[in-house]
């Protein structure tokens, strides 16, 4: 089966996460994907190794279906090399610090000059003004995107998010923006530059708040559990925040994870009270319709707990969607990744690797009915030298060595 992005070249300057995770969802949907890294390697092959002298699992989970080559920029002849090398790609993405390749000297009017179809993408911590130089990472982009002042109790610190929102959040902004400029360039012939900062792309996640906000100026926010509102958006614990009131309850056996989120609407109502031995209270005026509820949302929680308590979590689940009611099991990594719905649907799969066997990695999240998607092993550290250097930019046979020698590759 042709996949959805066959023929499309990307030159992968990228390293830690939020490039590498926009890289790997490119290959996924089947672009050749190099890696260009340093004779040194991405630094997150040897970050957070749980095996001695294998590539880490940082690296392995974001590095699947590409090829690896190395290249010395500082150098002439890699210079040279490069310069070969982006005049034969459709995009270029990178995630240096503000302006280092631009001191390589390959900035974008450079860059355009060598290959004016190509795309050059750029994640950076920040858009343009007073942040711009500064540097970036996951929590620093969640502190200053809107997410870690929203998150967390009301009387707590503010808290960041396990999801990595400010890294492959980022990542998945800047897929978007790159196949953008690929439809765009089939009509105009003309590459472009596409930026994503960090900052931006969690605030773009965080846009309920600034709703909220603008909300607050006429008033409390009734979907909120918080007795007192500043001029502020409040943190408030696992409640929504939206039309239809949600909280994690605790279930049996009482462990960390033993809670299942249930979201309460209107339909719902009847059944819950039912359910947790209340028949009483769907015909109750006090407690029967939502704005009667809205006042005493804990109170309703509350109930709600009284009775899961009493249950595992997947009983509660079994119970409450026998009669529709929204509602999700707190799972642990260690139940994802041992779930079989997701192994089923590709999501957690097993991925050969030379040096470490098989590991556990996230599969593709997109499906496409015509694009199928086999995940591969992350490539060791410039094992495909000679298939590009070699057999594509054609360079002699002795060459390989001689670059290798004088610490060009």
């Amino acid at each position: 089966m042709r996949k959805a992005l066959d023929g499309v070249r990307v030159l992968d300057m990228t390293h830690v996460q939020s490039g590498p995770s926009c890289t790997q969802i490119l290959a996924w949907l089947g672009a050749d994907v190099v890696k260009l890294e340093a004779p040194a390697g991405d630094i997150t092959r040897k970050q957070l190794r749980d095996l001695p002298d294998v590539d880490s699992l940082y690296f392995t989970m974001l590095n699947c279906n590409k090829r690896s080559i190395t290249l010395n920029m500082k150098s002439d002849q890699g210079k040279e090399l490069f310069t070969d090398l982006v005049s034969r790609f459709d995009i270029l993405a990178e995630n240096f610090g503000p302006g280092a390749v631009d001191r390589m000297g390959f900035g974008w009017e450079r860059l355009r000059e060598i290959n004016p179809r190509l795309i050059y993408a750029s994640i950076k911590g920040f858009g343009e003004g007073p942040y711009t130089h500064y540097k970036a990472y996951e929590v620093v982009a969640q502190a200053m995107g809107g997410s870690m002042s929203t998150t967390g109790f009301e009387d707590g610190p503010p808290l960041a998010t396990g999801a990595q929102i400010g890294d492959s959040g980022t990542g998945i902004h800047t897929v978007a923006g790159i196949l953008a400029a690929l439809y765009q360039r089939e009509h105009t012939g003309r590459g472009q530059r596409v930026t994503v900062a960090m900052q931006h792309a969690v605030l773009n996640l965080c846009r309920v708040k600034l709703r909220d906000q603008q909300r607050l100026t006429h008033g409390p926010l009734a979907e909120y559990p918080n007795d007192e509102f500043g001029d502020e958006v409040p943190r408030s614990g696992n409640a929504s925040g939206g039309g239809q009131p949600g909280w994690a309850v605790k279930c049996a056996p009482g462990g960390p994870n033993d809670y299942i989120y249930v979201i309460v609407q209107p339909t719902g109502w009847e059944p819950i009270s039912k359910l947790i031995g209340r028949p009483e209270l769907a015909d109750d005026p006090e407690w029967n319709t939502p704005k009667a509820r809205l006042s005493k949302l804990d109170k309703m929680f509350q109930m709600i707990e009284e009775w899961s308590i009493g249950h595992g979590k997947w009983e509660v689940l079994a119970k409450l969607n026998e009669h529709n009611i929204p509602c999700g099991p707190i799972l642990s990594t260690k139940e994802i990744i041992e779930d079989e719905s997701l192994a089923a649907n590709d999501m957690v799969v097993r991925v050969p690797h030379p040096e470490r066997g098989d590991f556990a990695t996230v599969g593709c999240p997109i499906k496409l009915s015509e694009s199928s998607v086999d995940v591969t092993p992350s490539p060791l550290l410039g094992e495909h030298n000679e298939d590009v250097y070699l057999r594509e930019l054609g360079l002699a046979p002795g060459r390989i060595a001689e670059l290798e020698a004088n610490g060009v590759i």
